[in-house]
């Protein structure tokens, strides 16, 4: 097995340490999907789109934390096993820390509830914010034609308003989707670009 992947840039495992410690150490909330991309897509320029759409479809149908699962897969991307160690310490680093102080402070300060919830909102509204951001962004470079459009509006719909859960509205969405762009034959091969 070797260190690091021919797919992925060369980069150390102090360097993934540190992107994933300052992802995680300027991450709220929800958003934290923003800044993965940000920073993996659009910064640091390990990541391309596609490939970020690729892993956090991983992500998304693995059980754990989208951020977690992404920081261990670019890890062991990048630099295999030490790699993706690297990463997934750096990002839980920051808020186990945050959450172990604040925990701290809450509870030696005894104040009512009314102030934690005027932050937890507002932090709430950025994440929103951030989260629909990316998925402007996703959609403007994955979505690529009317039935891609289809596709997403059967899949918001069955969930946010038929109330379906997400798990089954994905796999008759995804089967259908698979059916509908599977390869069609006629002798044209992948490979002849």
């Amino acid at each position: 097995m070797s260190d690091a992947s021919p797919a992925g840039p060369q980069v150390s495992v102090a360097r993934i340490f540190l992107a994933f410690l300052m992802i995680g150490a300027t991450s709220l909330g929800g958003g934290v999907v923003g800044y993965l991309r940000s920073s993996l897509v659009g910064s640091l320029k390990w990541l391309d789109d596609e490939t970020f759409v690729e892993l956090l479809s991983i992500c998304q149908s693995l059980p754990g934390l989208n951020a977690s699962n992404m920081a261990i897969l670019v890890g062991d991307r990048l630099r295999g096993t030490a790699g993706a160690m690297a990463a997934l310490v750096g990002i839980c680093l920051p808020g186990g820390l945050i959450m172990v102080a604040a925990a701290a402070a809450y509870g030696s300060a005894h104040k009512g509830p009314g102030d934690v919830n005027a932050i937890l909102h507002g932090v709430s509204a950025a994440a929103v914010g951030m989260v629909l951001y990316v998925t402007v962004q996703l959609g403007i470079k994955t979505v690529r034609g009317l039935a891609d459009v289809i596709f997403v509006v059967v899949t918001v719909f069955a969930v946010s308003y038929l109330h379906q859960p997400i798990l089954l509205v994905l796999a008759v969405v995804g089967f259908i989707a698979t059916i509908c762009f599977r390869p069609r034959g006629g002798g044209t091969g992948e490979g002849g670009e």
